[in-house]
């Protein structure tokens, strides 16, 4: 089973990817499922383009760090927790009033703050203002209030004697306000010994703040191994992200469906099965070692991000790990979070021959349309048909090692520059680095998988690449 949870904050996102250990969950049609195994821990900074990430070792340590320095911040008084160079990952010293330095130890430096080619990698220094430092604290904070994620895991507060705080008043107001939270308010308030160290586990976690990035495929406990998965779909986490009246809206991809419209025009799933498709298939790069295909129904936004998946036969449940699956979900630091969006429901398969299949769920209603407004006068039609041939057969060349008709719909502007492309066979899609068309593309857009352009109208050809070395161009006739 795979989990994701956020906890966010203006400035500071932490992201928690992990498992769920089966030997010890309750029931399998849970809806929030315990992440008790912690695989990836990101931490993603306002000023900074890179997440910090690291294992469980990297997040016990930030987490100790984060409020071991939060508790000295505010008392004045020297708290070795903060500082432990020798044995923690994360380290935290204060710079002034309002600049604290974090410091992260090998495991946790991603390559991205790596300031250095020294091959040991020397630790990653990182100023953070004393909003920033209580953001952190409040994203910890919301992380101790669930009880649903690593619920092993505890930080032990050790009250600070009266006699040592040094800390006025004043820089209480300045910081508390920064910082409001249980464990954020039980660390101030351990700091000046005001009251003893509570139970930071609370039975009723902060749900309005708290959210499930995205995806749960639930394994199912011992008892049930031998019931067959396919009958006992999975359950996605729902995510509780509040609402315009402050309500939280339950964000499963289940639940998410009966509140929000689902997205059902065969001309719209045409065009998003194309982006899930460009997401998904670049970044599987491990194609081998599958033993059976795995399935995936998929939800995706409409501007095309991956906001959940699950699993739909057993196999894909165990063998999530071998899918790029986790790593093209949305990214919730980088994108608002999915509030009422409409959804598109599809089905991804990773066969054991490597191929991907991508396909809306529910299949088209009708046979889908190209969007966006075309050209049609017929006398520019059949010109750009010629410049369109012309432009293709002087820049294909090569080995052709396809044994079958590569077929694409290939849009251009009324100046024959090349707007969009689309296989429309699976053997165009494994092939099309043989054709000239991702080059022409990559040319103009920078990029093989940009999003098409359709601000201006646009003139559509099938041209098929033929393994004889033919090439045809005819105008479309639209989707077989």
């Amino acid at each position: 089973m795979n989990i994701q949870r956020k906890y966010s904050l203006p400035n500071c996102t932490l992201l928690l990817e992990g498992l769920s250990d089966v030997t010890r969950a309750a029931h399998f049609q849970e809806m929030r499922p315990e992440l008790s195994i912690l695989v990836n821990a990101e931490c993603y900074l306002s000023g900074y383009n890179q997440p910090l990430t690291g294992g469980r070792e990297f997040f016990e340590s930030l987490v100790r760090a984060v409020s071991g320095y939060a508790q000295e911040f505010l008392s004045s008084v020297p708290n070795p927790q903060a500082h432990n160079q020798e044995s923690e990952l994360v380290e935290f010293r204060k710079v002034d009033s309002n600049r604290h330095r974090l410091i992260i130890h090998s495991e946790g430096a991603p390559e991205g703050f790596d300031r250095s080619n020294n091959p040991k990698r020397p630790p990653i220094e990182i100023d953070l203002n004393t909003v920033q430092l209580f953001d952190l604290v409040e994203a910890v904070d919301q992380f101790f209030a669930d009880t649903q994620t690593l619920p092993e895991l505890s930080l032990e507060l050790q009250p600070v004697t009266r006699r040592y705080g040094g800390a006025s008043q004043a820089l209480v107001r300045q910081a508390v306000p920064a910082a409001v939270g249980v464990s954020s308010l039980a660390v101030a308030a351990i700091a000046f010994n005001l009251i003893p160290p509570p139970q930071l586990r609370s039975p009723q976690p902060k749900t309005d703040e708290q959210s499930s990035s995205t995806i749960n495929n639930i394994t199912p406990p011992a008892s049930a191994a031998a019931t067959p998965i396919a009958a006992a779909t999975p359950t996605l986490t729902p995510t509780l992200t509040p609402t315009a009246n402050g309500k939280p809206a339950v964000k499963d991809l289940e639940a998410l469906l009966n509140t929000v419209p689902e997205i059902t025009d065969p001309s719209q799933l045409r065009a998003l099965n194309r982006q899930v498709y460009n997401q998904v298939h670049p970044a599987w790069t491990n194609r081998s070692g599958l033993q059976q295909d795995l399935i995936y129904r998929l939800g995706v936004a409409a501007d095309g991000a991956i906001v959940g998946y699950k699993a739909v036969n057993k196999e894909a449940n165990l063998g999530v790990g071998q899918t790029p699956l986790p790593n093209v979900l949305y990214n919730p630091a980088t994108r608002p979070p999915i509030s009422n969006e409409p959804i598109a429901q599809f089905r991804v398969v990773f066969t054991t021959q490597g191929v991907l299949q991508v396909s809306p769920w529910r299949g088209y209603a009708r046979t889908p349309e190209v969007v966006g407004t075309k050209i049609t006068d017929s006398k520019i039609v059949k010109n750009l048909n010629q410049k369109l041939y012309s432009t293709v057969r002087q820049t294909w060349s090569g080995t052709r090692t396809f044994t079958r008709d590569l077929k694409y719909r290939v849009a251009v502007n009324k100046n024959g520059v090349i707007a969009d492309y689309e296989p429309l066979n699976q053997v165009a899609f494994d092939y099309f680095r043989e054709t000239p068309l991702p080059k022409m593309f990559n040319a103009i857009y920078g990029s093989n998988v940009a999003a098409p352009n359709d601000k201006e109208p646009l003139a559509h050809f099938q041209v098929i690449f033929k393994p004889s070395g033919n090439l045809e161009v005819t105008p479309w006739k639209g989707y077989q």
